[in-house]
């Protein structure tokens, strides 16, 4: 989920739709009531009004390896404060990018993005401090987990000794040059809960929250070897996608369940890339053009999980502009309104605030109010309870002020997060 996806699934496509639909929208995003004078719902008091705060490769924090750790807490404090003024009110900290942990694990190795050395301590405790600064601010703080990724190479060698991955080579899959554990074993389905849920038993966590990474993007003329775990596992399925997809529902209803039963309270969250499937493929499906689709690349039955309400919420990424022909932004929020209609789900929206005012981005995002437009466009589904936005240093950054601007126009006042 360090969105260097932004461009994941969708395939270049010419713009005819957006002129029309930016000036259809222009005056709805006038004004912070502008979606309730067009006839959306009132704003709310409680919202989401998220961040992702990402650690991988140092996407956003800390801002490089090895910093002391009184220069790693100033700089979470930072980011923490920014978003406090900015009248955010959660954030959500990577804090297992990597099969390691920003925590003193008993599982797993200190995170090599601390010292840059994986498993050596930081000298102190990054995600106890981060709970509790956030909730010293007034804010939530939900813990996110990449399930399944052991590393950003494919070198088992390169892993600190203790690594798990190590002491089960079988475990681990080498794919696109990168490491992966199995999601088809279901000794790996067990340790990697075991891991995740360990920090839910140390602190206070007001979220736990899964990225998109579930079985790896397809990487072309490559193939993800589990032969060995299909065949010992396989047997009762129509083919291997069926499959893999029960595999993963299996993480998703366990972890729901093992959360409730640790901390209750805490929420389980999920924050899928935007698209199921296109309607081309299943009548159900979006009216996209979409490359990749959850459902049949990363064998994520998404909207099943929002159906059958094994998820407390769904942030799916949104991360293209209104009237993008491949992939429209005003389609897909009210295909996802409709898919949590009814539902005991809740529906936030995955803003792409990366993409603003960035090299290589279409026109749309180049317009500083191209976002305030989508917030004002996803009010008039009552289904959507609010926002997250990619990612912290974006949101220090302000890049174009897109966020000022949906400050500004959407954020006027305070609001406490969903519950």
């Amino acid at each position: 989920m360090e969105r260097i996806r932004s461009v994941w699934g969708v395939q270049m496509g010419h713009l005819s739709r957006r002129a029309f639909a930016l000036a259809a929208l222009s005056t709805l995003a006038a004004a912070p009531d502008a979606a309730a004078a067009a006839g959306g719902r009132p704003r709310a008091d409680a919202e989401m009004r998220g961040v992702w705060l990402a650690t991988v490769s140092n996407r956003d924090w800390p801002s490089k390896r090895g910093l002391s750790a009184a220069a790693q807490r100033k700089e979470l404090i930072a980011h923490l404060d920014k978003a406090h003024r900015d009248r955010l009110n959660t954030v959500i900290l990577q804090v297992r990018p990597t099969a390691d942990a920003l925590w003193p694990s008993p599982h797993e190795p200190w995170s090599e993005y601390l010292t840059g050395t994986q498993g050596r301590s930081p000298g102190w405790d990054p995600l106890g401090t981060a709970v509790k600064e956030a909730h010293a601010r007034g804010l939530h703080l939900h813990a996110w987990f990449n399930p399944y990724r052991i590393a950003t190479h494919g070198d088992p060698g390169r892993l600190a000794a203790s690594h798990p991955a190590r002491k089960h080579p079988d475990w681990a899959v080498r794919y696109g040059g990168k490491l992966y554990y199995n999601p088809g074993l279901p000794q790996v389905r067990a340790f990697v809960q075991r891991a995740m849920l360990d920090a839910v038993a140390r602190y206070p966590l007001d979220g736990v929250h899964f990225d998109d990474y579930f079985y790896p993007y397809p990487v072309a003329g490559q193939t993800f070897d589990d032969d060995e775990a299909y065949d010992r596992y396989g047997g009762d399925f129509a083919d291997r996608a069926a499959w893999r997809r029960d595999n993963i529902d299996k993480l998703v209803k366990e972890t729901a369940a093992a959360v409730k039963r640790v901390r209750p309270g805490t929420r389980f969250g999920i924050s899928p890339f935007g698209v199921w499937r296109n309607a081309s493929r299943d009548a159900r499906g979006s009216d996209t053009r979409a490359g990749v689709q959850t459902y049949d690349d990363l064998y994520a039955d998404t909207r099943a999980w929002v159906r059958g309400h094994w998820i407390d919420y769904i942030v799916p990424q949104l991360y293209w502009n209104i009237g993008y022909a491949t992939a429209d932004y005003a389609k897909l929020v009210e295909w996802w309104a409709a898919a949590a209609q009814g539902t005991r789900t809740q529906l936030y929206v995955g803003e792409a605030l990366y993409k603003a005012g960035a090299a290589g981005q279409p026109a749309a995002w180049h317009d500083p109010a191209e976002l305030s437009r989508h917030l004002t466009l996803a009010a008039r589904h009552p289904q959507v309870r609010g926002h997250v936005f990619f990612a912290a240093k974006d949101v220090a950054a302000d890049p174009v002020g897109a966020m000022s601007r949906v400050i500004a126009d959407h954020y006027g006042r305070s609001a406490k997060p969903p519950r």
